[in-house]
């Protein structure tokens, strides 16, 4: 290990300043700078926080920037992410069972493959992405070689295979792809009112994706009104969870759409679903993920203030998110619905400009769930955009330097 990795990045100027032969002055010079600033940067006593000055030093000094930061930080890069995506989409185009291959080892048992896929889920849910990358191409096809033998049982796990393709997909910017993996979902769901809606789901979110939000609102209202209940008070969790969820995804796709009359009616049906007195309360309420929905009072909520948050809302969208962050329920959601929420919420602190708060979010995503801001392009955009502005945290413009968004 090179001793200059242990030092903080004061003491890396210095060091790589004393190997290239530099004294201060002529570094200062070269920077722009004064002596005195320099000097105070290799002691520490003012701190380098804007990514364009890291990248000037480490200009001069004549090595990557992420050099001058250290390697305690590992970059995810935009290599990785195609690399990823271009094996799911090679998985997806095997057509395997079509051609009559032969499968390179044995047709797993429906019990376990249905434990494979929540198993995947599982870590979608913890926002593992390049975990998650991994494991699809083996779940895609042992779903598939499984519902040939038994399409009866093989179904709602093949299903599931390519509901969780087309949401990390989705994560990783390409809808096109993701739409391959929902619409062949859908067709396996067809005839089955419930692995129906579960699809709509990714569906909405593709649809959204691929810019399409008022196609997306017409179709998750009609699934939404296919699976809701009869009356008020009835129905069982799992539909309620997956109509609310619809609902929810509508409301998302009008408030995309420009339609916040639609987005605000819509999120307050949802909410409406979410809150229903006796036994519904019981069944839908904070804490359930029924078909991966994670529907319930909190989720609601978050979807008012992404609405704000689209319309323009900053004051609004602030003021939620500070209270709602505080519920048992925040607790509950999954880390990838969390770590998704603040990126999004934290665009609303910069619109109402407010950056240090911007960061302060985009910080909290990154502990939750690193690779909402690693490997999702909404999320180092953000990143982007949050570190450029000389209030933003010394850690995000490391970061962003290292993974070199800035």
């Amino acid at each position: 290990m090179d001793s200059s990795e242990l030092l903080p990045v004061g003491r890396r100027v210095a060091y790589w300043r004393g190997r290239r032969k530099l004294s201060q002055q002529v570094l200062a010079d070269r920077l722009g700078k004064s002596k005195s600033w320099v000097d105070k940067v290799e002691r520490g006593v003012r701190s380098l926080d804007k990514v364009s000055t890291l990248q000037d030093i480490a200009a001069v000094l004549r090595i990557d920037t992420a050099v001058l930061l250290g390697r305690d930080v590992k970059p995810a890069g935009m290599t990785e992410r195609v690399e990823g995506v271009e094996r799911i989409r090679a998985a997806l185009s095997t057509y395997e069972i079509a051609l009559e291959r032969p499968a390179a080892h044995g047709v797993l048992p429906v019990d376990r493959l249905v434990r494979q896929a929540a198993h995947v889920w599982t870590t979608y849910q913890h926002a593992r992405y390049p975990q998650v990358v991994d494991l699809v191409p083996g779940l895609l096809a042992d779903a598939q070689r499984t519902h040939a033998r038994d399409p009866g049982a093989g179904r709602t796990p093949l299903v599931e295979a390519y509901r969780v393709t087309g949401s990390v997909l989705v994560k990783l910017g390409a809808p096109d792809v993701a739409w391959l993996a929902v619409d062949r979902a859908m067709l396996a769901a067809t005839g089955d009112r419930i692995l129906v809606a579960a699809t709509a789901v990714q569906l909405g979110q593709v649809l959204r994706a691929s810019g399409r939000a008022r196609v997306a609102k017409s179709v998750m209202l009609a699934a939404a009104y296919r699976i809701a209940p009869p009356a008020m008070g009835s129905g069982d969790p799992a539909e309620l969870s997956l109509c609310g969820t619809l609902l929810v995804q509508a409301a998302l796709a009008a408030a995309r759409d420009g339609n916040d009359r639609a987005a605000v009616d819509l999120v307050d049906e949802a909410g409406e679903m979410a809150a229903w007195v006796g036994e519904m309360a019981a069944w839908v309420g904070d804490g359930h993920d029924h078909y991966r929905t994670g529907f319930g009072p909190t989720a609601v909520e978050l979807a008012r203030i992404a609405i704000a948050v689209e319309r323009g809302d900053a004051e609004e969208a602030v003021a939620r998110h500070e209270r709602v962050t505080v519920r048992d329920g925040w607790r509950w959601l999954s880390a990838e619905h969390r770590a998704a929420y603040l990126v999004d919420v934290a665009r609303a602190y910069l619109h109402a400009d407010d950056p240090v708060g911007a960061g302060r979010v985009l910080v909290e995503a990154d502990r939750i769930a690193p690779a909402e801001i690693r490997q999702r392009p909404a999320g180092r955009d953000m990143l982007a955009q949050i570190s450029r502005d000389s209030a933003a945290p010394t850690t995000l413009t490391h970061l962003a330097v290292t993974l070199g968004v800035g």
